[in-house]
């Protein structure tokens, strides 16, 4: 006899997993990699801006100094910083190593951390923030 629709298992539904913290860096590590793409393209936009005109690039830098400029600099700051360190780790778990529950916890959160500080290292040191104007 044919199983019916209704006899079918049904596949677990994505409410029933609990968020973890390497299930968060995973889906960043994905988003920053499509955040330095798009931050790739302000980049050329900003470099073409100086071969076209004098006043093309003025009008790009005042659009990177303001508050909105000065925020997806900083994001895209630190997408590249995570994606960076986030790849190391990719790199250490190809060779085997801190692949087990304890250390991917451990190294979600020591990823997490030297992201946030070199991000904030780094624009300490260039001298601005967002908003603040460089």
């Amino acid at each position: 006899m044919p199983m019916t629709t209704h006899e079918r298992p049904l596949s677990p539904h994505l409410q029933i997993y609990k968020v973890e913290l390497p299930m968060l860096l995973s889906g960043l590590h994905r988003i920053t990699g499509i955040a330095l793409s798009v931050g790739s393209i302000l980049l050329v936009a900003w470099i073409s801006s100086a071969v076209y005109s004098a006043e093309a690039f003025a009008s790009m830098n005042r659009f990177l100094g303001g508050y909105i400029g000065q925020f997806v600099l900083f994001g895209w700051t630190f997408s590249l910083i995570y994606h960076s360190v986030s790849g190391v780790r990719h790199l250490i778990w190809d060779t085997g190593r801190l692949l087990e529950v304890r250390q991917i916890y451990s190294s979600s959160k020591i990823v997490l951390t030297i992201a946030i500080v070199l991000t904030l290292l780094a624009w300490i040191l260039a001298g601005g923030f967002p908003g603040g104007g460089a």
